[in-house]
């Protein structure tokens, strides 16, 4: 290569001697870009022949494809429901009813599963032999029996173990449990709800607010002062008065026995507390040991320095311990909740009426299958990012920053 050749591909800047930019197509970042831009372009290409060869091989079949369906009118029958469907509804609507049951028993589940794993965590931790093995044992049992079978007994526990609705189990007032499910009081809020809504946004809003006020006052001066409670004082007394000023009222629709089952309250299936059941004692195994590993991992030194200070035991997990652990827990805790999401497509098999359910009942109804599965997919894909978007956003707040 000529000298002349050589000095054009230097900056106009660089000192003599200064060895020669390679060629453009030689460059990491040209490379990088030019594979990356190819690998989308055959995503891209392959998923255009896909979808063409669906669209080619509907038609030889003569069969319509679109979403147009989600506007008929729903044979699906889901009985007494929180969402107010019925049938007659359009399919849409059913639809919806089952994303919301999806979405309430994989919450909760999600909930109670962090309660019992981290309960077992520490009972596997502890020093006392019989609680440790206890642990462990519901620990290596559960997790090695199938979920499909827990689902399964849980259901046949409380659908053919537990009484028929007129001796029905009354373990409180008011609270009734039988092969129907359990009946409970439920709250009746008259007006003034809406007021009590906007009014705990605004004070979650002002209560973020001076909380990283009170951050940036203990950063300089060393101390909070009252602002860090004005916040919590806003929130919890803040929408109670509004609801008062806009005239709310509060009251309990409590069970009555007649007939053969009950009217009023809150009715929870039978399906629902199997499935919850069953998805929160199989995942807490596996999220107990999850939690006890990262307890683990914190160095021993940093716990023995804290309790020479005169820390209590409970000042150092919570202050010393937890924080270094929970980065640690939280990546793969995060694949268990997606997994738990998922796993509540098994509802199916005991008629629980979630997204599945309902779409597997829709497609009987209307020959839709494509359609219906189409929405299954977008469904589950949408809750796991959303999942997996909220826990990291946890992770990057709870990860290490150095200054």
């Amino acid at each position: 290569m000529s000298t002349a050749l050589r000095r054009d591909r230097l900056p106009a800047d660089a000192p003599a001697g200064a060895p020669a930019l390679p060629p453009f197509w030689r460059r990491p970042r040209a490379r990088r870009l030019f594979w990356q831009t190819l690998l989308v372009v055959l995503l891209a290409g392959a998923f255009g022949w896909l979808a063409g060869n669906v669209h080619s091989n509907l038609e030889r079949s003569r069969l319509a494809f679109g979403f147009d369906f989600l506007d008929d009118a729903s044979k699906f029958f889901m009985g007494p429901n929180p969402y107010g469907y019925a049938p007659g509804d359009t399919v849409l609507e059913a639809f919806l009813a089952g994303i919301l049951n999806t979405i309430r028993v994989s919450a909760l589940s999600i909930v109670l599963t962090t309660v019992l794993g981290t309960l077992l965590a520490l009972m596997r931790l502890s020093r006392n032999w019989l609680v440790a093995q206890v642990a462990w044992l519901y620990v290596e049992t559960m997790r090695n029996i199938p979920l499909l079978l827990q689902i399964l007994f849980w259901h046949a526990i409380l659908t053919h173990l537990l009484p028929n609705a007129r001796e029905a189990w009354k373990p409180a007032d008011d609270v009734y449990l039988s092969r129907k499910g359990l009946y409970l009081p439920d709250l009746v809020v008259g007006q003034g709800l809406t007021a009590a809504l906007l009014a705990l946004l605004v004070a979650g809003t002002a209560a973020w607010l001076l909380r990283r006020g009170a951050i940036r006052r203990r950063e300089r001066l060393g101390h909070a002062g009252r602002l860090r409670w004005l916040g919590p004082a806003l929130i919890v007394l803040l929408p109670p008065l509004a609801f008062l000023g806009a005239g709310g009222s509060l009251g309990l629709d409590r069970p009555v026995a007649r007939g053969l089952g009950f009217e009023g309250g809150r009715w929870v299936s039978p399906e629902f507390v199997a499935l919850l059941f069953a998805l929160t004692i199989y995942q807490s195994a596996f999220a107990a040991e999850t939690i006890r590993s990262g307890i683990l991992g914190v160095r021993k030194g940093q716990i023995e320095a804290a309790r020479s200070l005169g820390l209590k035991p409970s000042l150092v997990f919570r202050k010393i311990v937890m924080p270094q652990a929970l980065r640690i827990i939280v990546p793969p805790l995060t694949s268990q909740y997606l997994s738990l999401t998922k796993q509540s497509s098994l509802a199916v098999a005991i008629g629980y009426p979630d997204v599945v359910r309902v779409s597997v009942a829709i497609t009987s109804d209307t020959g839709r299958a494509v359609e219906c599965i189409a929405i299954i997919m977008a469904v589950y894909l949408t809750l796991s990012l959303l999942t997996s978007l909220a826990m990291s956003v946890f992770n990057r707040r709870i990860a290490f920053v150095e200054k």
